[in-house]
């Protein structure tokens, strides 16, 4: 029996065949939610799957894009998937999703995709992958970043965008915070040594905390800011460093942890030691996932706009897989909000 086509769509919902294209590529204010509906229908009547060799061939294009990320057991990066659909979606396009568990070989792989012709560009967030890694790929399909640019990493190497919150700014406000509920000592979960072993966003992320502290006139304590070893933040090193920081010397009075899924480690392990956030310390986190509305107690968090970033970032990629003309490297920043729970709303009094 035949494969079904977009003409028995179309004539099984009484449209037209432009129509039963529009409502594929998701592309909005050009058909009314009632007839999308009723292609819909016809599509799982008839069970029609769209042929993208077709449309290739027909078109030299597939509408088709791809999101390279570390982990995606990692909320963040979920949370991050999920807004690239939808945004990938509203301008027409197929998102593919693909981990790379943060190894440079498989990101590098990601970025040239030559074992998937249907590709035509790539979103990804890079651990290990740098510029000059990017500039000798064989297939040089437009790239976007999610990320801030590690200095020196990309330099003149390679035209690619990266679109990232302000990562600094974002840490100094949440510092800041800590520092007007009256605390002074605090602790800070994610910092990584120096490139190649640090991810340009821990080092903003510190540097904005150091910064907030330079401003009132406090100094930076090394000891309250222990590498955790590796690129990969995680629960489990989380609880690792918090159960360091809070059994040696002077118990800290907040926890600033770089990332929501250290924080939550974080407080198993003070759980473990019979301290509990926020009566005995202050705890926050960063990245805003949803998880962190249902801790107890809930969890203060930087937040990004994951549908901003999303937005930047297809427009990014399809803006450079629509022309041939270069386009230099471009620094994109989404929107973030301080997000205030009750991890820190009952802080300690500075000693």
């Amino acid at each position: 029996m035949a494969q079904p086509t977009l003409h028995d769509v179309a004539a099984r919902a009484g449209v037209s065949i432009k129509t039963v294209s529009n409502v594929l590529r998701g592309v909005e204010g050009r058909v009314s939610a009632r007839t999308a509906a009723r292609v819909h229908q016809a599509i799982e009547e008839i069970d029609y799957r769209p042929n993208l060799s077709a449309r290739r061939l027909r078109t030299g294009r597939s509408q088709v894009i791809a999101l390279a990320v570390p982990d995606l057991g990692n909320p963040y990066f979920a949370e991050v998937a999920t807004a690239m659909i939808g945004a990938a979606r509203k301008a027409g396009y197929t998102l593919l999703i693909e981990e790379t568990g943060g190894d440079a070989g498989a990101e590098l792989g990601a970025a040239e995709h030559l074992r998937d012709p249907l590709i035509e560009g790539v979103i990804m967030s890079p651990v290990d992958l740098g510029g000059e890694a990017l500039a000798q790929r064989t297939r040089s399909m437009p790239i976007v970043l999610l990320g801030e640019s590690q200095p020196d990493a990309t330099g003149d190497h390679v035209a690619v965008d990266h679109v990232a919150i302000d990562n600094a700014a974002a840490s100094r406000a949440l510092t800041g915070h800590l520092l007007d509920q009256g605390i002074r000592r605090i602790a800070v979960i994610g910092r990584q040594d120096h490139a190649p072993h640090a991810t340009a966003t821990a080092l903003q992320r510190l540097k904005g905390y150091r910064e907030a502290l330079t401003q009132r006139g406090l100094p930076f304590d090394e000891e309250l800011a222990p590498a955790v070893p590796g690129t990969h933040y995680s629960k489990e090193a989380g609880a690792r460093a918090a159960a360091e920081i809070l059994t040696r010397g002077e118990r800290p009075e907040a926890l600033y942890c770089f990332a929501d899924v250290l924080a939550i480690g974080a407080l198993r392990a003070a759980h473990d030691q019979g301290l509990h956030a926020p009566h005995d310390f202050a705890l926050a986190g960063f990245d805003g996932i949803d998880e962190g509305r249902f801790t107890i107690p809930t969890l203060t968090t930087i937040r990004p706009d994951y549908a901003d970033m999303a937005q930047q970032a297809v427009s990014a990629l399809t803006e450079r897989m629509s022309t041939e003309d270069p386009i230099p490297p471009r620094e994109l920043r989404c929107g973030w909000e301080l997000v205030v729970r009750e991890s820190t709303q009952a802080a300690p009094p500075s000693n």
